[in-house]
């Protein structure tokens, strides 16, 4: 790396975009994986929406009890 780096000609903001979508990577335990994997399967959809799924029936659990 350069000991110095010269950003007078940068703009502030160039690429920022308010409507862009922030995606979050989220890494499970392999047993966890492997489980959600087989039950998409068995399901007949992908892992993704199960995992959607599953989140929304624990958020009605969460605030059922609240």
């Amino acid at each position: 790396m350069k000991e110095e780096y010269d950003f007078s000609g940068g703009e502030r903001g160039k690429f920022f975009r308010e409507e862009a979508k922030l995606n979050l990577p989220v890494y499970l335990d392999d047993e966890v994986q492997a489980y959600i994997q087989q039950r998409a399967s068995a399901k007949g959809v992908e892992v993704g929406q199960l995992v959607n799924e599953m989140l929304k029936q624990e958020i009605k659990l969460i605030e059922t009890v609240k």
